[in-house]
């Protein structure tokens, strides 16, 4: 037998190695494999059995083993692998170590347990002997003896004193026994759970529900790809429509994945979909990068084996090996989460409509407000469009009430955190006991340190920013590349007193709120602050649990969260998502604030929503203060159109960074004419041009942007001509596909 092994050690190549007699059985493709390769072995995975070697079969290596019983890739995840390599022009290698956890290639292990438990019934002589002789070994003899069934190891020694002798001591005479059993780590079972959990006893569906269901039912039922797209207001139960789709999936015996944007939604899902199944029977694994690398092996194993039909994660999810894929969920499809900003650069709903169609699967794709790429797809007819008008139990939407910030600044005359509308709302809310979440998109104190007399900005010494002021410990720190200093009393420019901060954070805003309400019980999330595991988790069920009466935070806490005592929602700085170099600026400012506005009202009492912005006159704060999801989408899509912006035309962004800038421009331009001259009828370039941040880590940055209806021959055409381009070796380039950031 001979396979094809692509090695996963930094050697892009597919190799073939000789299969021995004794390892044939455990062999196929997807499974991962130690091979010999130069002096050393390595780990493998093979991509195909019974090939066609290209060397002589007597030069052939042999495998040198197995790691797993199961498959690491399922038939439909492999072509999958393949897909993505082209389309996103990515190394094999990189692709199947993105999909692979690194616990399941080597990095983690099968926990293990000893039990104990009696082995031999002692007559009356012979227990008084032992008591006599032995009386600690009596004592553990008798605990054991009135147990039930066989009790941890290391439970039962510490329990009652006894040290490891002890117990080899009556293993030894025979008269216990020891056995060792694998022990299953599972996320999100711990303490944190009973907090969490919800009731699972399925609500009863409206009438828009009900038709969105029967159209799901009847999607799955024909075993056949589709792609449907669930568009419904926050709060009108978009998630019971998701439930009742995978229960239909596990009553046919298949298996279902349930992506959601961040790591912050997945306790809350989790509890929901937990709550609903594991009465029945279904186990529920949750999957993120933030898990233990323990609790990644055990999940995959339980999925791998087809013990679990669900899983639930973020975008990684999507490469979960469930046996039998019917069905993809992928919450809050619009969010730009889910596109992996390291290579492979991946977009994880749009690899989750891809693997659907390998697997003859349906994906359901959900948000109350759709990316434009979503609706475009559904007005050509390639998605099926199911609306959710109104909320459930017809339930109010929140009343939005939008502040012209200039105004604030005129009546106080310098900079406002927090406009006398909002603090009014929060006083009356706060005197009700009722909850706020007020959310700004930028952690820290200030965005910046400004000269008031010279006019001089602090920044990072090796990006092309401003480093934000964060008050908490008196620092400047930079957000990309993690560089830090104290901050200066007086100008290093001109030694002036007057350097101050300039512009919103998230800890200014929190220094705000105690000063308006000192009494309220407070809480910021953001990056700063979740570094802890299970942070974000015991501030969430906190909130919940009423014991927090204000959070504050950044996008972590902007969608999908359903606190039904929150009833005001302050979005502090509307602009910041506005003033962007992104064509989807305006798009982005639009999906915010609806999706922040929906956090409020979930609950029986009526909810408010307090914007403020700079620009209150503009399209998305207009469209966006009406939840008018169509008006907003039909003016963007003729824009979009107008420039043939995505999604008119794909776009490929590439970059090209180093640490000499013309260097850098003058390989840029010659690799532009090289591109203009084979792909000129296929694409429109622009550029090069230096990024909008023109250094990040010491390294200067150009970019080119390739518009093209023909995204698979455009991407596989770079390839082959970056192969046969002279690159210096500081000259490091990225082609990103689709990308959902451009700067």
């Amino acid at each position: 037998m001979i396979v094809a092994v692509q090695p996963l050690a930094g050697f892009d190549k597919v190799l073939h190695y000789a299969v021995p007699e004794p390892l044939r059985p455990g062999i196929q493709a997807g499974t991962l494999v130690r091979v010999p390769l130069l002096r050393r072995a390595t780990l493998g995975l093979v991509l195909e059995a019974d090939a066609v070697p290209d060397v002589p079969v007597e030069k052939l290596k042999p495998i040198a083993g197995v790691l797993h019983e199961y498959p690491a890739l399922t038939a439909d995840l492999l072509e999958l692998a393949r897909w993505m390599a082209g389309y996103y022009a990515a190394r094999m290698e990189g692709v199947l170590e993105a999909m692979i956890p690194a616990a399941v290639r080597g990095g983690a292990r099968l926990k293990q347990e000893k039990l104990l438990e009696v082995a031999r019934v002692l007559t009356p002589d012979e227990h008084a002997q032992l008591v006599r002789k032995a009386p600690k070994q009596a004592k553990l003899y008798d605990f054991l003896r009135q147990q039930f069934r066989p009790v941890k190891k290391s439970l039962v020694l510490s329990r009652l004193g006894a040290s490891a002798a002890i117990a080899n001591g009556l293993l030894k005479a025979g008269l216990i026994r020891e056995e060792a059993r694998t022990v299953e780590r599972v996320a999100y079972a711990d303490d944190w759970a009973q907090g969490e959990a919800v009731a699972g006893r399925a609500p009863t569906l409206n009438a828009e529900q009900a038709a969105a269901v029967d159209s799901l039912r009847a999607s799955l039922a024909r075993r056949k790809f589709a792609v449907h797209l669930l568009q419904g207001v926050t709060g009108s139960g978009k998630t019971e429509v998701y439930l009742r789709a995978v229960e239909e999936v596990l009553a046919a015996g298949g298996s279902a994945i349930y992506l959601v944007p961040e790591v912050a939604l997945t306790p809350q899902t989790v509890a929901r979909l937990r709550g609903r199944f594991e009465a029945a029977g279904h186990r529920t694994v949750v999957w993120h990068s933030h898990l233990g690398e323990g609790e990644r092996l055990d999940g995959w194993t339980a999925l791998a084996s087809g013990r679990a039909r669900v899983v639930v994660g973020a975008r990684s999810a999507v490469f979960a090996p469930v046996r039998d894929l019917r069905l993809i969920v992928v919450d809050e499809e619009h969010e730009p989460a889910y596109k992996q900003d390291e290579t492979p650069r991946y977009h994880g709903r749009d690899t989750a409509v891809v693997r659907a169609k390998l697997a003859g699967a349906v994906c359901l794709l959900g948000s109350a407000t759709p990316s434009l790429e979503s609706f475009a797809n559904v007005q050509a007819g390639k998605y099926r469009l199911e609306r959710l008008t109104r909320r459930v139990d017809d339930k109010r939407m929140p009343d939005i009430q939008v502040v012209d910030m200039r105004i604030e600044v005129t009546r106080s005359r310098g900079l406002v955190t927090l406009s006398r509308l909002l603090v009014d709302h929060m006083h009356q809310r706060f005197a009700r006991k009722e909850q706020i979440i007020l959310f700004i998109n930028r952690r820290g104190y200030s965005s910046s340190m400004q000269c008031r007399k010279c006019g001089h900005v602090e920044e990072c010494p090796h990006c092309s920013v401003a480093m934000t002021y964060h008050r908490a410990d008196e620092t400047l720190k930079c957000h990309l590349c993690g560089h830090q200093r104290g901050a200066p009393v007086a100008c290093p420019a001109c030694a002036a007193p007057d350097i101050r901060w300039r512009g919103l954070g998230t800890q200014r805003v929190e220094e705000a709120v105690r000063r308006v309400l000192p009494r309220a019980r407070l809480e910021r999330m953001d990056t700063d602050t979740m570094a802890k595991k299970h942070r974000f988790r015991q501030i969430l069920a906190d909130f919940r649990a009423g014991k927090i009466d204000i959070l504050v935070g950044t996008q972590m806490i902007g969608k999908g969260l359903d606190f039904p005592n929150v009833t005001l929602v302050g979005l502090v700085d509307a602009d910041l998502s506005m003033h962007v170099p992104d064509f989807r600026a305006n798009e982005r400012t639009f999906q915010l604030l609806v999706q922040v506005a929906g956090r409020a009202g979930r609950g029986d009492r009526a909810g408010e929503v307090v914007v403020q912005t700079f620009t209150p006159q503009s399209d998305a704060i207009q469209f966006g203060k009406r939840s008018d999801y169509d008006g907003f989408a039909a003016q963007e899509l003729k824009v979009r159109t107008q420039f043939g912006y995505p999604p008119a035309r794909h776009l490929v962004h590439h970059i090209f960074r180093g640490p000499n800038p013309e260097k850098i421009r003058f390989y840029a331009e010659h690799w532009a004419k090289k591109v203009e001259a084979a792909l000129g009828q296929e694409v429109e370039m622009r550029g090069p041009a230096p990024a909008p941040i023109k250094k990040v880590k010491d390294e200067y940055r150009f970019q080119l942007w390739y518009f093209t209806h023909r995204t698979a021959k455009v991407v596989a055409e770079l390839v082959r001509l970056q192969k046969d381009f002279a690159w210096p070796d500081d000259v490091v380039q990225v082609l990103d596909v689709d990308p959902m950031s451009l700067v």
